[in-house]
């Protein structure tokens, strides 16, 4: 690592308590000896005086104020562009990196052919299972199967993510989600990284490309991913790169907004990278959803939301089906070769409970 030029990005959007806690954990990173680490703190136009905090409690990060929202992708994407450097880690604002988080990404990336190394992350708060009868709150947590889970200081550590997965069915979600952490599986390649912790090589973004900024929160780090893979460049999770994230505190996984660019992106990341049957299933799944809230209660807010993220996924169709074909024309390995990365899709929750994935913010 002697010598590499290190920058990592967080993002502020309205809430610099979070984000001064993340900022201060990458200022105690520890075995970096030789490298030239850097911070950059992104605000993403919060117009709070959000930045001016940041700046103040911060001053040797290097800051970057945008002077709107324009998303996730766009935030990262002008902190690359301001800081040009050999490797760049992302760090929730919502999250607290240990000492030995950085160096452990970094060291996935000495092999050559590795172009994101992604962490493992901890959900900050203890959690236990909840009786069906308890109502859910703020704070519940969902996996896979239906189980809800609350915080519990008596209870388990339990993982956010140890990379990224995607379904046949299109859907992108957090590898080991809500899997005791005693239980979680040790370093090793997996599909794609998560952007709540992680390290992008700079040479494989220069051949691919930076962010999908026109997704704007959601499905970022899997678009990337599938690029990333297509080109040839393997993804690998480190174990040992550890970070502690406190849920959805900064937008929410039951919120309007989450939901509706969660729906939205799913569709359009499948037809830009999914084989067909992948995409076709996304975008009938959608269009079913929508039609069956449409025809519970037509005037609900979910079916209001559902039938907006149809039509924004519809209306993005022709630009991401052009898309596909230039990721096509310069790709080194067979979009069915990298399909050979999808899992099977795990029952779905009982109607009405939160959604279970929450992608990089």
């Amino acid at each position: 690592m002697e010598g590499l030029r290190v920058r990592a990005v967080v993002v502020n959007w309205r809430r610099p308590d979070l984000t001064s806690a993340a900022v201060a954990s990458l200022e105690r990173q520890t075995g970096l000896d030789g490298v030239d680490f850097g911070i950059v703190v992104v605000d993403n136009g919060s117009g709070d005086g959000s930045a001016e905090t940041l700046q103040a409690r911060h001053p040797s990060a290097a800051h970057v104020a945008n002077a709107a929202n324009r998303g996730f992708g766009a935030a990262v994407n002008s902190a690359i562009r301001s800081h040009p450097a050999d490797a760049y880690v992302l760090l929730n604002n919502d999250a607290v990196a240990d000492p030995g988080f950085v160096a452990a990404l970094l060291r996935g990336l000495r092999e050559p052919d590795v172009g994101a190394v992604t962490a493992r992350i901890l959900l900050a708060d203890r959690y236990s299972p909840v009786p069906e009868s308890a109502p859910d709150t703020p704070r519940t947590v969902v996996d896979a199967a239906g189980t809800r889970w609350a915080p519990d200081a008596a209870g388990a550590v339990l993982v956010n993510s140890t990379g990224n997965e995607v379904t046949a069915s299109g859907n992108g979600r957090d590898r080991d989600w809500l899997t005791p952490a005693s239980d979680a599986r040790g370093s090793d390649d997996v599909f794609g990284f998560s952007g709540g912790g992680a390290a992008i090589r700079g040479a494989a973004l220069d051949e691919v490309g930076l962010f999908l900024e026109s997704l704007f929160m959601y499905y970022e780090d899997t678009e990337l991913s599938w690029r990333l893979r297509r080109r040839g460049w393997r993804i690998t999770y480190a174990a040992d790169a550890e970070s502690r994230h406190a849920h959805a505190a900064s937008s929410g996984t039951g919120s309007e907004l989450f939901r509706f660019w969660n729906e939205r992106n799913r569709v359009v990341v499948a037809v830009r990278h999914a084989p067909l049957r992948v995409w076709a299933t996304a975008l009938v799944r959608t269009t079913a959803k929508a039609a069956a809230a449409t025809l519970r209660s037509p005037r609900s807010a979910e079916a209001r939301r559902r039938r907006r993220s149809l039509s924004a996924a519809v209306r993005a169709l022709p630009g991401a089906w052009a898309a596909r074909r230039r990721v096509d024309r310069s790709a080194t390995v067979s979009r069915a070769a990298v399909a050979q990365w999808l899992v099977p899709d795990r029952p779905e929750p009982p109607a009405g409970t939160p959604p279970t994935r929450l992608k990089s913010r």
